[in-house]
């Protein structure tokens, strides 16, 4: 038996990256997905989101852990189509018992005083109202069933420490943190717990990308192709982080999910969990 057997985990951006690892890790413990992703890229952002194909791949990958799997093209900003997509995996699945709000972009980076209005209103409609809308969604199927749930947001080690050029990036980010403290003093009578994730930088493209490295290391010619150049990045990205290391793998965050999904976070709501080598104390 795994630690979510029998559960059905709603995962938004679950085409790669964090939201990949979220579902396979939760496969992996008994879970059965209901997954969506945007599957195409936003204009505001330089790097390239995540394809239909990218999607398919995560469905085989839950497929082939032997747990089912409903996977839509849903952007979070379309209230609607979220609470569509949700109500169709309650309807084929029968229940939902967690939500991972993972979906989320980077990049647009510019000082405050320099920003587009349209980076600005993207990066808060994507990385906080997105986290609202999933969670508008899934909450009345969570109330309805009685049996408690669990919603996990994520949010980023942005939302506690300053960083120059993300100011759009950091106030979404703590935004998710002011959202998830209201959501668990309003859902804990219903023994659902609310909780938000905070990584530092993570192994995907939404961190390294050609924007980063020329920001981390302006003029420095690297290439975000480059395997060697990336050894260069790495060492930037150290400065970051107390503990020697780069960056996380994504599969760091999904195992912090897997234990806030699980009985073994039962009375855990409330709470911000750093998985953030530690730079935010740094």
């Amino acid at each position: 038996m795994g630690l979510l057997e029998g559960k059905v985990a709603v995962i938004t951006g679950a085409a790669r990256g964090q939201g990949r690892a979220h579902a396979t890790r939760f496969a992996e413990e008994g879970a059965d997905i209901i997954a969506m992703d945007i599957c195409r890229d936003v204009p505001t952002i330089s790097y390239n989101l995540a394809r239909p194909e990218d999607l398919k791949d995560t469905v085989a990958a839950v497929e082939a852990l032997g747990r089912r799997i409903l996977a839509t093209e849903t952007d979070t900003r379309d209230l609607q189509a979220v609470t569509e997509a949700v109500d169709r995996g309650v309807a084929e699945f029968g229940r939902v018992d967690v939500l991972v709000a993972n979906a989320g972009i980077g990049d647009s980076y510019s000082r405050a005083e320099e920003m587009s209005e349209e980076s600005w209103l993207t990066m808060v409609d994507i990385n906080l109202n997105g986290v609202w809308r999933s969670c508008r969604a899934v909450i009345p199927h969570m109330i309805r069933a009685g049996g408690g749930g669990a919603l996990i947001l994520t949010s980023s080690s942005a939302a506690y420490v300053g960083l120059a050029n993300l100011g759009h990036y950091s106030a979404a980010k703590a935004g998710v943190v002011g959202l998830m403290q209201s959501l668990a003093v309003e859902l804990g009578p219903h023994m659902i717990r609310v909780n938000t994730l905070h990584p530092t930088t993570v192994n995907t493209p939404m961190a390294l990308n050609q924007a980063t490295y020329d920001l981390f290391l302006p003029g420095a010619g690297l290439s975000a192709d480059s395997v060697e150049d990336q050894d260069q990045v790495a060492e930037a990205f150290k400065g970051l982080n107390a503990m020697p290391v780069p960056w996380i793998e994504p599969v760091d965050m999904a195992n912090a999910a897997v234990y806030l999904a699980s009985d073994w976070g039962r009375y855990v709501s409330g709470t911000q969990l750093r998985v953030d080598a530690a730079s935010g104390v740094k």
